[in-house]
């Protein structure tokens, strides 16, 4: 670890290394500035690693699969995020996100580079205290992106401006979040998280086939162990009314980590006595 190592943010790109984090790093004509052409992942920075790796980068690679992406190599993706953490401080709770685009609008090699940044005290807040969400239509059926590949369905891109829409939505509306729903009444994930609920000893979360939505890696992460809590697991589709009256709802994401539902459309929800229990497994600070 370097003498240097800070926490604020920091940028490095495939191959030329860290960089200043106010250098230019993309052609005008990139595409991935041009049209949301590329691919993403955030993962949780804790103890100077980034949690879950391996499972961001299998999720890079489907991702960039269905768009048809030249993503580089593993290994070269393993080194960029190993060289920009080697100035993180490893005391401080951050965010790697590592992107790649389609490079340049005439054609050309994509444009592949990470950056890391501290935490924002709104994610630790919801993270500790829970969030207030409401239902919003995506306007289409729950097995409408199922059968259309040019949907992108399960595919983490850069066209994120619906995603942002919603959350800004939601606080202009006095809520925390947003629970996107399918035309036909099925609750079916975040803008930039995933819904797990308990009922009873079961964790559940949506089906990603029948759906489409982005398979969330902290959600898997927390299904493979549910059994460590004494809990089995699995996936179906649930209403908002069935999620109020579950046992605990949670939003899970890679960087906020699980953030209870302790309101739907204005119902509310008493806490949940598993919150706890589920941040230490998942292993999030409080």
């Amino acid at each position: 670890m370097s003498a240097t190592a800070h926490d604020r943010r920091l940028v490095a790109v495939l191959g030329h290394g860290l960089v200043p984090a106010e250098t230019p790093i993309l052609r005008a004509d990139d595409l991935g500035a041009l049209r949301g052409d590329g691919i993403f992942e955030t993962m949780h920075i804790r103890d100077g690693q980034p949690w879950l790796i391996e499972a961001h980068l299998d999720r890079m690679e489907r991702s960039a699969g269905l768009l048809e992406i030249n993503l580089p190599a593993r290994g070269e993706l393993l080194d960029l995020a190993k060289t920009i953490l080697s100035e993180w401080n490893p005391a401080t709770e951050g965010a790697l996100r590592l992107v790649c685009t389609r490079g340049p609008e005439g054609g050309g090699v994509p444009t592949v580079y990470a950056t890391v940044a501290p935490i924002a005290a709104s994610v630790v807040d919801a993270r500790r205290n829970g969030i207030r969400v409401a239902t919003i239509s995506l306007g289409f059926g729950a097995d409408a992106r199922s059968g259309a590949p040019w949907l992108l369905g399960g595919a983490k891109t850069l066209s994120y401006a619906v995603n942002m829409a919603s959350q800004r939505w939601a606080l202009a509306h006095g809520v925390d979040d947003v629970l996107w729903m399918s035309a036909d009444g099925f609750a079916l994930e975040g803008p930039t998280s995933t819904l797990v609920w308990l009922t009873g000893d079961r964790l559940w979360t949506v089906p990603v086939d029948r759906t489409g939505i982005l398979s969330g890696t902290t959600a898997a992460w927390l299904l493979a162990h549910a059994g460590d809590l004494g809990w089995t697991s699995g996936y179906r589709m649930v209403t908002p009314a069935e999620l109020i009256t579950a046992d605990g709802v949670w939003l899970t994401s890679s960087v906020r980590g699980p953030a209870e539902i302790r309101a739907i459309d204005g119902t509310e929800r008493p806490p949940s006595a598993f919150t706890s229990a589920i941040v230490n497994l998942l292993g999030f600070p409080v």
